[in-house]
């Protein structure tokens, strides 16, 4: 699988990452099996939170690596920390803390990536600051992101930072693209004007940041999945006959069309489906016309002006 720049890094990576928020839900038999998967279909790249199954999740996947015949150096390993019970948290003690916690879980040395977990409000920038320095002085973390931050947020932090920002996580798919919306939209009195995130697309290609798409294949804040809903009979119905034009399933479909974005997006998928997995990784042999692309958004109910 053709690898990407994460940020304006060296860092190489797979256009599609595994999220393993929900492998604390398999057996070790079973998380071997889906990191054997991931592997043979080229993916390279893991997502992990200290918070993701109460730090099961990061435990389950290191000895299931362990079993597994990847090796460690061979991949990219990602976390995200700031969220606790009933509040969010970037101050220096948690963010080190958290580190430390997320190494143990997982069984090693260093983080590739670490990304702060939605946005606290309460955050100085100072104390982040400090703890970024000391975890890559410690050679514990290699680069550093954010998730679900604007352009203000980002710049604010930034500003203090003496290591350049390379990811943001942030939800977009075929039926979430407010980030695409507002900019196709622009100077219009309509809904799809509204800006809800300072056009943060614009700003992370302007910036080299690498947008990473988490729950691609939802609508709404976690209400279901699109694919094969019977709410979406227009959707469905186009996506399956282009999917059919290119010899691929649904899934595979609304995961090229993120890719077919020239900004150079990183899929999250969150499946712990060994076919579904599969299917997925082939997006990226999937070159989507622009007509195609822009069908399937007309066809998840958007209006181009």
């Amino acid at each position: 699988m053709k690898k990407i720049k994460i940020g304006n890094t060296d860092l190489l990576g797979t256009p599609i990452v595994l999220v393993c928020m929900r492998m604390n839900r398999l057996s070790l038999e079973e998380a071997v099996a889906v990191i054997e998967t991931v592997n043979e279909s080229g993916i390279d790249y893991y997502d992990h939170a200290d918070i993701y199954g109460k730090g099961e999740c990061e435990e389950l996947f290191a000895q299931a690596l362990t079993q597994s015949s990847v090796k460690r150096e061979d991949i990219i390993l990602q976390s995200k920390c700031g969220i606790r019970d009933g509040f969010f948290d970037f101050s220096k003690e948690h963010i080190v803390a958290s580190v430390e916690g997320s190494l143990k879980r997982l069984q090693t040395d260093y983080l590739d990536v670490l990304l702060l977990h939605r946005p606290d409000t309460l955050v100085e920038p100072v104390e982040v600051a400090a703890a970024f320095d000391e975890l890559e002085k410690s050679g514990k973390v290699r680069y550093f992101g954010v998730s679900n931050q604007n352009p203000l947020q980002v710049e604010f932090l930034q500003k203090h930072l003496s290591q350049k920002l390379v990811a943001n996580q942030l939800q977009f798919g075929i039926k979430h693209t407010g980030m695409i919306d507002q900019g196709i939209h622009v100077n219009m009195e309509d809904e799809g004007s509204i800006d809800h995130d300072g056009s943060i697309l614009d700003y992370s290609r302007l910036k080299e940041m690498t947008i990473q798409a988490w729950s691609p294949y939802q609508y709404g804040f976690f209400e279901g999945v699109f694919i094969g809903n019977e709410k979406f009979p227009i959707l469905n119905q186009t996506m399956e006959k282009i999917a059919q034009n290119h010899g691929v399933t649904s899934t595979t479909l609304a995961t090229a069309w993120i890719l077919r974005h020239p900004a150079k997006m990183q899929v999250i998928a969150g499946s712990m489906n060994r076919e579904r997995l599969k299917e997925i990784a082939q997006a990226v042999e999937v070159d989507l016309s622009r007509q195609e692309w822009y069908e399937i958004y007309r066809a998840a109910g958007n209006i181009l002006p």
